[in-house]
């Protein structure tokens, strides 16, 4: 990966706190620019990411998991996908950070500090799973644009704060409330003050879940600055992207929220199947909401090593929007038969579940395993590549791993 400056002088201060020492005539740097030890940014020590990490993009900044390394029942941060639409902001002062409440269908503006809103409202804890709508668009062919991500832009973390409905209960909500938007505090790529990069929303039936969170902390600590400190939206089960960082607002609308990205291609998939590569006008596109059922192998590692006559005992993860994951499968033959694994029901509603399951292998060979889950209401995933959209969202085929017996 080609690693970008993104320091500048102007940020001195900035670069000597993260030194832990002055730099020396740093008032003498020539304007704009960086000095050696920021010229090659090493992301994983600047987000506290494992080096498996891969990076897919440095501006702004995305990073997505390997299958094995979300193993975990939990996500930790280190295996956590990142996805930024903007610059991450670069002074935050919590001491000082608010979020206001305002739009059409509120009956008074009113803002928050921090302090506010951790003292004066319940605090709850959910596991919630967060999914970028992309996940899997490297699959699709002809290849649409964005981010090439594989399988590894999900994650399953504890989240805690107040309830986003007890927030607008607090403020009053008008009788035409349909829809609420988020405001943050990231720049956008041209550095324009008045251009948000991302400023997408949920319907107001969303919002008055009682899992979505105005978050504060997560696995239970501060939340680290690039997943959103010191203030996050977090709508479980739906695309990521409803999930605003560095948050600052929330505005309730009479009308589906129109901020950026929540028009054009931006997060929206064609209402109607559309063959590959086909023109779609703005008008045909649906705004994606519930995420489709989906799942991942997490162990062991694709390539996996197998003595003949031994058992190999799998287990990863099956998730389905704001539905439950009723049944799990995994095939050794390439689809043609499939056997049951054992599923386990989820910590909450809107947490991915764990699965397991002991495969046996008739002779030596090569063989793949392929995992299926299926939702409450029987959507099975595919077993390839589902149909096919501009903007390559929701890619749920069935993930596969390699495994040589020997």
């Amino acid at each position: 990966m080609k690693r970008r400056s993104f320091v500048t002088k102007s940020s001195l201060a900035g670069l000597s706190s993260v030194l832990g020492i002055d730099i020396v005539y740093g008032a003498l740097m020539p304007s704009g620019y960086t000095p050696l030890a920021y010229q090659d940014v090493n992301p994983f020590t600047l987000f506290k990411k494992d080096e498996a990490m891969v990076v897919l993009n440095d501006r702004p900044w995305n990073m997505e998991a390997q299958a094995h390394l979300l193993n975990d029942p939990v996500t930790p941060n280190k295996y956590m996908f990142i996805r930024n639409n903007g610059l991450i902001p670069e002074t935050i002062d919590e001491k000082t950070w608010t979020l206001t409440i305002n739009g059409e269908s509120v009956k008074a503006y009113k803002t928050y500090t921090l302090q506010d809103l951790k003292t004066k409202f319940k605090h709850y804890t959910y596991q919630l799973t967060l999914e970028c709508g992309g996940n899997g668009r490297s699959e699709f062919d002809p290849p649409a644009k964005g981010n090439q991500w594989t399988i590894g832009a999900v994650s399953c973390a504890n989240w805690t704060g107040i309830r986003l409905k007890d927030l607008l209960t607090d403020v009053g909500l008008k009788d035409d409330a349909v829809y609420i938007g988020y405001h943050a505090a990231d720049q956008h790529l041209s550095k324009n003050p008045n251009k948000e990069p991302i400023s997408r929303g949920v319907p107001i039936a969303k919002a008055m879940q009682d899992e979505t969170l105005i978050a504060f902390a997560m696995n239970g600590e501060p939340i680290p600055k690039v997943h959103g400190f010191p203030l996050r939206l977090v709508c479980g089960g739906w695309p990521a992207s409803t999930s605003g960082k560095w948050l600052t607002g929330i505005s309730v609308r009479n009308k589906v929220h129109d901020g950026e990205k929540m028009g054009g291609s931006s997060y929206r998939v064609p209402c109607e199947t559309v063959a590959p590569g086909e023109t779609v006008t703005d008008d045909q596109m649906c705004i994606i909401e519930s995420m489709p059922v989906k799942s991942l192998i997490t162990y062991p590692k694709s390539g996996a090593l197998l003595t003949e006559g031994k058992m190999l005992k799998i287990n990863g993860h099956a998730w389905a929007g704001e539905l439950q994951v009723a049944k799990m499968e995994y095939s050794i033959d390439f689809g043609s038969s499939w056997n049951t694994a054992n599923l386990d029901t989820p910590t909450n509603r809107l947490a991915w579940q764990s699965f397991s399951a002991r495969v046996s292998f008739p002779k030596k060979g090569y063989y793949e395993i392929w995992a299926r889950a299926t939702d409450e209401n029987g959507t099975k995933q595919p077993m390839v590549l589902p149909g096919w959209n501009p903007k390559g969202y929701l890619n749920n085929a069935c993930h596969r791993i390699a495994v040589k017996v020997v």
